[in-house]
């Protein structure tokens, strides 16, 4: 299999370096050559690379000794007509093969094409980068800059919502929301965000929200494997009854790359809550004073802080599992 497609390129050489100015003239002409040549390259670089990794520990044969070297300018022919990929492969074939395949003429335009504004890096250093190696990092770079994220290893199904209101008023007692998972409505699927209608529930009815109002918002990884605090603060603003109740808190980095040694840092994401309020009947008598701000409906999610959009549900989930399931303690 070495031997025929060796044979196969070796006998185009003729073709196009003895006879070039003819084929031109030719029914047959000299980008057919080339085309021929592109198609097979690959697969010669390929078996060699291969041929030879195989047969490392082995001393070399006569016939291979023997084989003709294809000449400078035949491969510069040919590589000229290659794409990236094929280039690189058939750098490995040998010094010959590596020197040609890895000109500076070669890989200069397909800098300057495929990632331009990286191009300007190869004066950076001293003496100035080689182009093909330019193209590797730009290309690895870029391709890593648009690697999908993987999977996230919690799922909501995973988590527990426990949602907190206290205040300082003695008649006015602590009021929660208690949300496993598996009962949470995607509505705003895909993004992280999740109401809880509230407005048939007794205690919530008794709880009057104030500037005091403190809420708290807690994720618990099922069996109370971990725990994350998502906000723990005071309202901004006065609660007026046909206004939203509005509360927010920038959550920390995650440590693994944004924060700090010291746990500092900022995940770029801010969890918010909103509570729909109304005004009812406080029962205590007429007038104004018999009227109090009660909460008909709780709003929970994660924005982030570049555009002020909700996060999707899986950004979240990657950045909880830091906290719920840590790699380091």
């Amino acid at each position: 299999m070495y031997t025929c497609q060796h044979t196969c390129i070796t006998d185009l050489v003729p073709c196009v370096n003895s006879e070039k100015h003819t084929l031109i003239h030719k029914s047959n002409p000299i980008n057919h050559s080339i085309e021929s040549l592109t198609h097979n390259i690959l697969h010669f670089s390929s078996y060699h690379i291969m041929s030879t990794s195989s047969t490392a520990q082995e001393s070399p044969s006569p016939e291979s000794e023997s084989s003709p070297e294809i000449p400078w300018e035949v491969l510069d022919l040919i590589a000229s007509n290659l794409d990236p990929k094929t280039l690189a492969t058939a750098a490995c074939v040998s010094k010959p093969w590596h020197s040609a395949m890895s000109s500076d003429h070669l890989w200069a335009h397909l800098c300057t094409t495929h990632f331009p504004s990286l191009t300007h890096l190869r004066s950076a250093t001293v003496p100035s980068l080689p182009y093909h190696r330019l193209y590797n990092i730009s290309f690895t770079s870029t391709k890593r800059r648009h690697r999908q994220p993987s999977n996230p290893r919690i799922s909501l199904q995973n988590l527990i919502f426990i949602i907190t209101l206290t205040n300082s008023k003695p008649n006015s007692p602590p009021v929660t929301i208690v949300a496993p998972g598996p009962s949470l409505s995607l509505d705003h699927h895909p993004l992280f965000r999740f109401d809880f209608d509230i407005r048939d529930s007794g205690r919530w009815r008794e709880f009057e929200v104030s500037d005091e109002t403190i809420v708290t918002w807690n994720v618990v990884l099922e069996g109370f494997g971990g725990v994350f605090t998502m906000m723990d603060c005071k309202g901004k603003g006065s609660f007026v009854s046909g206004s939203d109740g509005w509360f927010s808190a920038e959550l920390p980095g995650s440590g693994c790359c944004c924060a700090t040694s010291g746990g500092g840092g900022s995940s770029g994401m801010v969890a918010e809550m909103r509570l729909v309020l109304r005004e009812e009947d406080g029962g205590g008598g007429g007038g104004g004073g018999g009227r109090r701000t009660a909460v008909g409906c709780v709003n929970v999610g994660v924005l982030s802080i570049v555009s002020w959009r909700y996060v999707c549900v899986e950004d979240v989930l990657r950045y909880l599992q830091h906290f719920l399931e840590p790699c380091d303690v």
